[in-house]
């Protein structure tokens, strides 16, 4: 017997192709609602067919927060859990008893793991916690892009981990990203003070390539007085190395990536970034030092976003090259046979590995 009223609720425009597998994988729910903006392909009609309630809504000028709402305004009020998710996202089966056994009376948003992308076999590679599980009436949808929930209640916003709930991102490669960067100038302009959108936008210039406008972005971001969280701080720190990478000024990237850790030195992901640009420029004992300090680090982010590389081989693949390249022959077949293991159909790897094992055998047969 359920203990909660639990509502899907979305918003999709032209996403036919996913409707079948998104409504199987989230069925485990009593009702699923949907808002269409202005689909013209089958979208709509195939959703119906599957049972799905659907409401079409033209947003103009188009706002995701507006969007958000808008669909949010359609679950019907007696609901007591609202997941909120996309027609590309796909939810691991049994996520619904997890989700009630988790459920507390005065829970409101309750918080489980994100793959934003998984690697080809099928292992997570960026991965974050989400918490868009929440409660009917407490909550609003806000900014204009990357929009997220405000929550409006009065009581204490107490949120539950959902061990087990794992919601994974198949992203569509077809879609463009040509309003991100207009929406979030747009979104930093109404909310100059705000930090979030700030950074943000800052990202976005990397994205694009705007190195200097990304370095001065993230600056202003790192300035504002609300700009406390460090994991996020780290982010702005890392993307502004990389920018000055690219501009060709390694002295200040390399000030930038010990910043970041200095800012967050429980993420691996500053420590793996600042190896593999240190591999880029042939500096051996950087690469081994990072290395060796991220893998100190035993547990993933539960605030942050995790990229995948800080994870899979990458580590100890960058390990075993720069012990290599230092002469550290042992202790480098020691990090290769680490990367194969996690990665066995590598040939990169395996190649890597009889080199060094070659090595090894070339040095005992000369003494």
């Amino acid at each position: 017997m359920n203990r909660y009223k639990i509502c899907v609720y979305a918003i999709c425009k032209n996403e036919e192709k996913f409707v079948d597998r998104w409504v199987d994988s989230m069925q485990e729910a009593d009702q699923i609602v949907v808002t269409d903006t202005g689909s013209t392909d089958a979208t709509v009609e195939k959703l119906r067919k599957r049972g799905v309630t659907v409401y079409v809504d033209e947003i103009k000028p188009w706002r995701f927060d507006v969007a958000r709402n808008v669909s949010l305004d359609h679950v019907p009020l007696d609901v007591d859990i609202c997941v909120c998710t996309d027609l590309d996202e796909v939810f691991e089966p049994g996520w619904r008893a997890k989700v009630e056994a988790a459920w507390v009376p005065e829970a409101k948003m309750g918080k489980y793991i994100y793959n934003w992308s998984l690697k080809p076999d099928g292992s997570p590679d960026v991965q974050i916690y989400y918490s868009k599980i929440h409660t009917r009436k407490d909550f609003k949808w806000s900014y204009p892009i990357h929009e997220c929930l405000t929550y409006l209640g009065k009581e204490p916003k107490v949120i539950v981990f959902m061990e087990g709930v794992v919601l994974n991102h198949y992203p569509d490669s077809t879609k463009s990203r040509g309003s991100y960067l207009p929406l979030l100038e747009m979104a930093v302009e109404e909310d100059p003070q705000g930090d979030r959108v700030r950074y943000y936008l800052g990202r976005e210039y990397m994205y694009k390539g705007q190195w200097q406008k990304c370095i001065a972005t993230l600056k202003c971001h790192l300035s504002l007085p609300s700009a406390r969280w460090n994991q996020e701080r780290c982010a702005s720190m890392r993307w502004i190395a990389k920018s000055y990478y690219e501009l060709g000024n390694h002295k200040e990237m390399y000030a930038w990536y010990y910043r970041a850790i200095a800012e967050a030195p429980e993420l691996r992901d500053p420590y793996i970034e600042c190896a593999k640009m240190a591999y880029r420029l042939g500096d051996w004992p950087t690469v081994f030092f990072m290395v060796e300090e991220a893998l100190k680090i035993k547990e993933k982010s539960r605030t942050y976003v995790n990229m995948g590389y800080s994870w899979d081989h990458t580590p100890y693949d960058l390990g075993a090259i720069s012990c290599y390249r230092l002469g550290m022959y042992r202790r480098a077949l020691a990090y290769a046979e680490e990367a194969c293991a996690i990665s066995p159909a590598d040939e990169r790897l395996k190649n890597n590995k009889r080199l060094i094992e070659s090595k090894l055998q070339e040095i005992q047969s000369g003494a």
